[in-house]
């Protein structure tokens, strides 16, 4: 990433306001530092010349009250890094989220899913050291250190000379050490990235490795990495020490030779005692910048390789899946009569994945108002289907919506899988899940109703994965999030993928009841499943291969 790399301002707006921000108080904080080197030197002047201490006491006003404002704008600077960080993160993490659904399964099964959550995760936090300690340098160095070469020149052009011949060393010293840090971070990210995926490996296969008795290899395998990614540490850390101690080193040769110069010619007599004390005192500050730029680099560098990992994320085109058209939509044989207002056309669609058919040229009409049923035997395509509706599957064919032509917004969309994913938290809280703020309790229970389970106390607190509720129970919790999605979003499409897989009759039959009278408000219910109860009760069958 470069010290400023053009998409970040692309993709985080909180980046270009803290850039202006950053630019009026890096020009308030520079101003501040020429008038405590002034009023240090004339403090200074006048106790050597005996002069009243009337004076005096004004230049040392002005002394405390230039102090007092350089450490204002210093403050002020980094509370707008810290809120420009806090910011920029979350803008970052919400495209990449929106970017990771656009791409779909696919795509996440191509990339390791560990590695994208500590992509969002630990990565984009690194960024807060790039902004509250690398940026502000940067932003300084890019308008103090001229200012203050220009007022040094202004009383002595020797001095500014020398601070202009000798500055290039320190960009020169930072991109030797770069190449070498840059390859040890590069080597650091790699470890983390591959313990997360590790990691998250042996939790999700730690039943089958049990079983088999492998879970001490795991350990030690996770043991190694987590070695690996120690050394690396270690080794970034060292050059980070390292190029301090040569960046520091360099900077002190380039300020004695301005302070030789001027103890020279102050002897000589050829150079005043307040020139060459105002000059003195600003030729640090001059450095300074540039320095902490080089020193703070490498407390930035996990957040700048992350960010470069966001970028090539969301400027890869290639990856969102999209449907394309394949003519005109295939008509299919209706068991209701009727004339609905609209329908969701489901045209020729195909999903081919790594060369392998995860679902067949598939085509029906599912109608607003009506309750269409997709069967097949395991494995035929089934939840791909609605995967490829979803805009989660790469596919080939057409799904839109037959008064507009356009594929479903997500938006218009409740969606409710197989599984039911439940988290810590109260019935009420999973069922409004992705909403803001706190759940609407009559929407809850309205939707719990519909789902079959009215019985279910909303207020009831869950543990980890659902713990709490039956299988039967976590299922019509899952649905009811999507009708109460499908209630207070508005949506007019309505997937459900397996609902009643684990209930009993009497319960199915309820379940069966809401999504109909779901279906009679003018929603389009595609609805996957099993159980011959459900295709009995749907008013199209789709078989994939063909429909009945």
């Amino acid at each position: 990433m470069k010290p400023l790399d053009p998409r970040l301002l692309r993709h985080a707006s909180a980046a270009r306001v803290f850039l202006g921000l950053g630019a009026l108080l890096g020009v308030a904080q520079t101003a501040s530092i020429v008038a405590v080197a002034w009023f240090t030197t004339s403090a200074v002047v006048q106790v050597v010349d005996g002069r009243a201490a009337e004076g005096l006491a004004t230049t040392l006003l002005g002394l405390g009250v230039s102090v007092a404002a350089r450490s204002l704008a210093a403050w002020a600077l980094e509370v707008t890094a810290a809120r420009a960080a806090a910011q920029v993160k979350s803008q970052l993490r919400a495209r990449v989220v929106a970017a990771v659904a656009d791409r779909g399964r696919a795509w996440v099964d191509r990339h390791s899913s560990a590695r994208v959550a500590t992509l969002v995760g630990p990565g984009l936090d690194a960024l807060d050291d790039y902004f509250a300690r690398y940026l502000p340098q940067l932003v300084l160095t890019v308008l103090a250190t001229p200012l203050i070469i220009a007022v040094m020149a202004s009383r002595d052009w020797l001095s500014a000379v020398i601070v202009v011949l000798t500055l290039p060393l320190i960009p020169v010293f930072m991109v030797l050490i770069g190449w070498t840090t840059r390859a040890a971070q590069a080597r650091q990210w790699e470890r983390l990235t591959r313990l997360a995926s590790s990691f998250a490996d042996a939790v999700a296969g730690v039943s089958t490795l049990k079983a088999f008795g492998r879970e001490r290899r795991q350990v030690e395998r996770i043991g190694r990495l987590t070695d690996d990614l120690r050394v690396e540490t270690v080794t970034v850390l060292r050059v980070s020490f390292l190029s301090g101690f040569v960046l520091e080193l360099a900077a002190s040769l380039s300020v004695a030779l301005v302070a030789v110069s001027i103890g020279i010619r102050l002897v000589e007599g050829s150079m005043g005692l307040t020139a060459g004390l105002f000059v003195l005192l600003l030729t640090p500050e001059a450095y300074l910048p540039l320095r902490r730029v080089g020193e703070n680099y490498h407390a930035a560098a996990d957040g700048v390789a992350a960010a470069e990992e966001v970028f090539e994320l969301l400027d890869d085109e290639h990856g969102v899946a999209r449907a394309v058209s394949a003519g005109p939509p295939v008509g299919i044989e209706r068991r209701s009569v009727g004339a609905p207002a609209d329908a969701l056309v489901v045209d020729r669609l195909t999903v081919d994945r790594g060369g392998a058919v995860r679902l067949p040229e598939t085509s029906f009409v599912a109608e607003t108002g009506r309750v269409t049923a997709v069967v097949g035997p395991s494995g035929a395509g089934k939840s791909t289907l609605l995967d490829a509706v979803l805009g989660l599957e790469p596919c080939e064919g057409r799904v839109v919506w037959r008064s507009s032509g356009r594929a479903p917004a997500r938006s218009e969309i409740s969606w409710s899988g197989q599984s039911p994913r439940l988290s810590s938290g109260t019935v009420a809280w999973n069922v409004a899940l992705g909403e803001g703020g706190e759940p609407d309790a009559a929407a809850v229970v309205r939707a719990l109703d519909l789902a079959g389970a009215a019985g279910l106390d909303p207020a009831l607190v869950l543990g980890a994965g659902g713990e709490g509720l039956s299988g039967g129970q976590a299922q019509r919790v899952s649905v009811a999030r999507a009708l109460y999605r499908l209630d207070r979003v508005g949506s007019r499409l309505l997937l459900v993928d397996e609902p009643s897989s684990a209930l009993d009759r009497i319960t199915e039959a309820r379940v069966v009841a809401g999504l109909r009278r779901i279906a009679a408000t003018g929603v389009a219910v595609v609805v996957v499943t099993h159980r011959r109860a459900v295709s009995d009760a749907a008013d199209l069958v789709v078989t994939i291969g063909g429909a009945s």
